[in-house]
């Protein structure tokens, strides 16, 4: 069993195991974790465990950081809710397996566990394991031993429950022969149109049949109930010109969000790490701390030897053989104490120790390049955004004010208007379904169409159809709804009638046409399109309804043909003139990809039945909202 775990550990098992033990960790890329390390909110529960947010983003950080180092420049793909909730559903899959695991007594002995952690590469100092090399790297990653191997544990029991699902995937050959066939075929197709719009000239209507049709359908042309409105929208927008914003505001935000207007500039520092792991105890600490000591002193003396000295001292294995350098990097990529320091020196300038969560720091500035954006060419662009800061903050304390006004004065929207200096609007005659689109908004139109406020003529409560908007309605008029006139919908009918007449025309010179044709009987005024191989992938510019019928046809006689009526636009005709089957060295290529797919669907189904059995449930608000922000 261990020998096929081995095996799958060169695919994804390897990947988790090297997210989990990338030394770079400690500086590189995943600031957003290390800031909500101790966050507990569950992003989704599944058969009783949570998925937390902590683990959620150091799983799009491993993508984030897996894409990277494939080359590829355009992560805007990580942003969207399709990624966001395919990363959460392959933790959610594992938590389903972990747990089938345990029912099932799945279990993996601590001499297995051990031999296969001996074995990783990533362990090894002259090709055998080392003990001081797995001690180090945990503690970089701040992961004790018993958690590491906790985990490792768990994924080698999950790798068991997925092991059992292939062997039970099956297919006889006839069926993936003729599955793999039906996939790969391609047909030579041509299609012919017979449509409606050409029989309008030969079709007439009589007043009369319209006048039937408006008698017996008048509950089609209805004119919906609708109602004149008076309205007050209330926005923090209306707010932002009544800011106040001081000189002193404008440079202490400059100042605090030095990150956000950073500009292009970029600095490249070394470093030497002198560790010390996570709880580590003050005498631990200060035996570090006095190391990196007598490391600054010896730089100070001799600043020359500093990437001598962090090849030899430095604790960051991923920068230490580097001479302690670290690359270019802007603002928010490094831990915060680490990035302060960096950006209040000049280059060649060497610190003071700079502790982080990891340790004691000896930083060297090497170099600057680009330039930060001054706050005086800056000054506007702060001094809006303090505004419209501002204009949310006083929003928020009156719209509960603005609320009680229109419900307190509910026979008028004047006094609230007049509190907050706003202007009276109003509305030509609207439907439910037109006010709905013009506030954008379908509870402001139930509550206008509720007794309350249409009959007793009240202010309707006050509904926020944007962020940070409110809008207040009352009704001003009122009509009931009523059938609209013959002579309003009479050209409508007239000309529905006619395409109605001509679709028939169309669609019974199409059956004619297929019924003959079926029997080898040439057809005239039939227009054939010149004919296109198709496959299921390649439609050749074919429509989607053409597609849909083209490999049901029956394809056992040639050429083979079927109609497919539209009651708006006709008949359409499609033949197929010719059948081409992939050659037996395709197919043969194609099995392994059948075989994956099955055992695809095979997992999948058996997912979804797991989703069944244990209950899960994501919180959408935290994945799609908040966390979208990380």
């Amino acid at each position: 069993m261990l020998e096929a775990i081995r095996a799958h550990s060169q695919g994804w098992l390897a990947k988790l195991i090297l997210t989990l033990i990338a030394v770079p960790f400690a500086l590189f890329g995943i600031d957003a974790y290390l800031k909500n390390a101790g966050s507990d909110a569950a992003v989704a529960k599944v058969a009783g465990s949570s998925v937390s947010v902590v683990e959620y983003r150091n799983a799009m950080q491993s993508l984030r950081n897996k894409m990277q180092s494939e080359g590829q420049k355009d992560l805007s793909l990580l942003d969207t809710p399709q990624a966001r909730l395919t990363v959460l559903n392959r933790l959610i899959n594992t938590r389903l397996l972990n747990a089938e695991a345990q029912d099932s007594k799945f279990k993996i002995s601590n001499e297995q566990l051990s031999e296969f952690v001996i074995t990783l590469p990533e362990f090894q100092q002259n090709g055998k394991f080392s003990q001081e090399v797995y001690d180090k790297l945990l503690t970089q990653n701040q992961m004790t031993p018993s958690k590491f191997e906790n985990m490792m544990r768990g994924e080698l029991v999950t790798q068991q429950v997925r092991d059992g699902i292939p062997p039970l995937v099956f297919a006889t050959k006839a069926v993936e022969d003729r599955a793999i066939k039906t996939e790969l075929q391609q047909r030579e197709v041509t299609i012919a149109e017979i449509k409606s719009a050409d029989f309008i000239s030969q079709v007439k209507v009589d007043d009369a049949e319209v006048k039937a049709y408006y008698e017996k359908h008048k509950d089609k042309f209805q004119v919906p109930e609708q109602v004149k409105l008076e309205f007050v929208r209330f926005s923090a927008n209306d707010l932002i010109m009544k800011m106040q914003v001081t000189e002193e505001d404008s440079k202490r935000f400059y100042n605090e969000n030095a990150a956000k207007f950073q500009g292009d500039e970029k600095r490249r520092a070394s470093h030497i790490l002198i560790g010390f792991g996570p709880g580590a105890t003050p005498e631990a600490k200060a035996q570090a701390k006095k190391k990196a000591e007598e490391i600054l002193a010896e730089v100070k003396k001799n600043p020359a030897k500093f990437a001598e000295l962090a090849k030899k001292n430095s604790q960051d294995p991923g920068s230490a053989e580097k001479g302690g350098d670290l690359g270019m990097f802007g603002r928010g990529a490094m831990v915060k104490a680490f990035e302060e320091a960096a950006y209040s020196m000049k280059p060649g300038q060497v610190s003071d120790l700079v502790q982080s969560e990891f340790g004691f720091h000896i930083i060297k500035l090497t170099e600057i390049s680009g330039q930060a954006q001054s706050y005086e060419s800056l000054k506007p662009q702060i001094r809006a955004e303090l505004m419209y800061q501002k204009a949310l903050a006083k929003f928020s304390e009156e719209a509960e004010n603005f609320n009680n006004l229109v419900y307190e004065q509910s026979s008028s929207l004047k006094p609230a208007a007049d509190n907050y200096g706003l202007q009276v609007q109003k509305t030509d005659w609207v439907s439910a379904a037109d006010g709905a689109k013009f506030f954008k908004n379908d509870k402001l139109m139930s509550l206008v169409f509720s007794n309350e406020v249409l009959n007793d003529k009240r202010n309707t409560e006050a509904v926020e159809v944007a962020n940070n908007t409110l809008v207040a309605a009352r009704v001003v008029e009122h009509k009931a709804a009523a059938p609209r006139s013959f002579d309003e919908v009479k050209v409508g009918i007239t000309d529905f009638l006619k395409i109605e007449k001509a679709s028939k025309l169309a669609i019974d010179k199409g059956n004619a046409a297929l019924a003959s044709l079926k029997q080898n009987q040439a057809v005239s005024n039939i227009d054939w399109i010149p004919a296109v191989t198709v496959d299921r992938k390649n439609a050749q510019g074919l429509t989607e309804l053409t597609m849909s019928n083209v490999f049901k046809i029956d394809t056992t006689k040639l050429p083979a043909y079927v109609g497919v009526s539209d009651s708006k636009k006709g008949f359409l005709l499609i033949k197929v003139v010719a059948v081409h089957d992939a050659d037996e060295d395709t197919v043969k290529a194609a099995s392994a990809d059948y075989k994956a797919a099955l055992t695809a669907e095979y997992g999948a189904a058996y997912i979804a039945t797991l989703k069944t059995k244990n209950k899960v449930s994501v919180n959408q608000r935290l994945l799609m909202g908040d966390m979208a922000a990380q």
